[in-house]
């Protein structure tokens, strides 16, 4: 009889298997403001926090302080505008209908208060699309176009942090840390390639599953591996193949 399978053991969520909160101390998201004033913050520090892919701006408004990804051109000193009078400039935080058309935005509130949930990425950023009676189009990094109440707020900008990617890791120990901190596997073994008693996949004269990778949404820990659920399987068709058939 094997052992449990990585993924099982995993589920269980022990302690070894818990993203590490150490090193860890932001919430990041907009403070809650009237929206009929404006209000000017001061970037005391730019941090950053483990895990996260983008520095933070720490910002302190009236003897408090709260933090928010930090916008492409933040420095130690400088000053944030936050409401529907703040110029339209780089960092500052305006409600959408007070954004004109076409700029690019960041850390967008999905729901009117929620402090920023859209578009946080290194490098990341939205554009406004268009203002309506409705609401406000905006076309995320993706393509997609959404639409949002016109009282959510967004960062003027683009979060800083581009490039992230293109530095190469160049040791095994750099990327293993990075998702530790992430709570992440790695490095990850293919199910193929282990023994008959480790995985459902494993064992064979060659490497290969077996059976079906596709796996029931109600099987069991040991065997939910592979597919699970999946809505369809197998090469998709084109068109046309379907219509000569």
């Amino acid at each position: 009889m094997g052992k449990r399978i990585l993924q099982r053991h995993r589920g269980k969520a022990g302690l070894q298997y818990r993203a590490p909160s150490k090193g860890k101390f932001a919430v990041v998201g907009y403070p809650f403001l009237s929206s009929d004033q404006t209000f000017e913050g001061t970037v005391i520090n730019i941090l950053h926090e483990r895990a996260r892919e983008y520095p933070l701006a720490q910002v302190e408004l009236s003897g408090k302080r709260f933090y928010i990804p930090a916008v492409l051109g933040t420095t130690v000193g400088g000053t944030i505008q936050i409401g529907s009078q703040a110029s339209v400039s780089s960092g500052n935080i305006l409600p959408l209908t007070s954004i004109p058309e076409g700029t690019a935005i960041c850390n967008i509130e999905r729901y009117k208060g929620d402090g920023g949930r859209l578009v946080r990425n290194a490098g990341g950023s939205a554009t406004l699309f268009a203002n309506s009676p409705g609401g406000s189009i905006v076309r995320l990094p993706s393509g997609k176009s959404i639409m949002l109440p016109s009282g959510c707020r967004a960062s003027v900008g683009v979060i800083s942090g581009a490039g992230r990617v293109e530095k190469p890791f160049l040791r095994a120990g750099a990327r293993y840390h990075l998702k530790q901190a992430k709570c992440k596997m790695y490095p990850r073994m293919r199910g193929i390639a282990m023994a008959a008693v480790y995985h459902p996949f494993g064992g064979g004269r060659h490497q290969h599953p077996g059976k079906s990778t596709s796996t029931s949404r109600n099987a069991p820990p040991g065997r939910k591996v592979g597919l699970i659920a999946p809505r369809k399987t197998g090469r998709k068709r084109l068109r046309s193949e379907v219509v000569s058939r």
